[in-house]
């Protein structure tokens, strides 16, 4: 059984905070160069171009690539020979969250209540927690700051099993036709279908973190993630809402077993300020 004491948890989470809000993915980068190589409007390209700068100064600069450091959304996989010492695991990434923003001069979004009293929790914490037991003697963490304009554009549908593959289709690129330019295009799509309700929705924020450009490996998702991905680029939405043939620099799918009666689609929307990091302990 290897021991890990929750403090290298508080640590490792306090920095993924900062690295991730700081230092965007090399596969973002990569990906909108591609994009811009081929977007035929003038204003997309100067877009394009601004936000290469700004992730470049951001990274130069050790600041924020945008105002909306997000809300810290953590998975964590428990290899199921860890014990975990000295403290709660929770507490620990709570304590690491708070710490990350407070040090690394991130804006607190978080507020304690939902609807009747929207008061700022200062610290940015609670975050959102998924943890998950897996085979080995490792925790794997990833922190991932979703800001609120591109969660707000995210939709479940409970769909039914006559809906079919168009359905999906139908649904998917409507969803980023009505979000338009209010997610800060252009866009990386996570859809989860499959499970239930909760879960596709799961589904769908996991399929964020996976790296741009690496496809489903099943065939029959991967497909259908270029062809959505194509049919989403052609809405003519463009790099901020402003026109052009750059809407989405990815379309992710995952998926799950599920009910012979239903058939759940999620999609989790995310800006290009695709924020993710991951840090494994042992």
């Amino acid at each position: 059984m290897k021991d890990i004491d929750s403090s290298k948890i508080v640590s490792a989470v306090r920095d993924l905070c900062i690295d991730a809000n700081y230092n965007i993915g090399g596969d973002v980068i990569q990906r909108i160069n591609e994009c811009k190589a081929k977007e035929d409007s003038p204003v997309g390209r100067e877009i394009l171009d601004q936000i290469l700068e700004n992730d470049r100064l951001a990274i130069e600069k050790q600041m924020p690539m945008c105002q909306d450091t997000g809300i810290a959304i953590v998975f964590i996989e428990i290899g199921q020979d860890v014990h975990i010492s000295g403290g709660y695991i929770i507490d620990a990434v709570n304590e690491g969250v708070r710490q990350g923003y407070k040090d690394g001069y991130l804006r607190k979004s978080m507020v304690c209540d939902p609807i009747v009293e929207r008061k700022n929790t200062k610290d940015n914490t609670p975050a959102i927690i998924y943890t998950e037991i897996v085979p080995g003697d490792t925790i794997k963490i990833t922190v991932a700051p979703k800001g609120a304009g591109s969660e707000n554009m995210s939709e479940i549908r409970m769909m039914t099993p006559s809906d079919g593959l168009e359905g999906v289709k139908q649904f998917v690129v409507d969803k980023v036709r009505r979000a338009s330019g209010n997610p800060c295009p252009p866009v990386v799509v996570g859809i989860g279908l499959g499970g239930n309700f909760e879960q596709s929705a799961l589904l769908s924020k996991k399929a964020l973190m996976r790296p741009l450009g690496v496809r489903s490996a099943d065939p029959r998702w991967a497909e259908l993630e270029e062809e959505l991905l194509h049919k989403i680029n052609n809405l003519g939405i463009g790099p901020m809402g402003m026109g052009g043939r750059t809407t989405a620099l990815d379309v992710h799918i995952e998926s799950f077993p599920c009910h012979i009666a239903s058939m759940p689609v999620a999609i989790n929307i995310q800006c290009h300020a695709a924020r993710h990091k991951t840090i494994t302990l042992s």
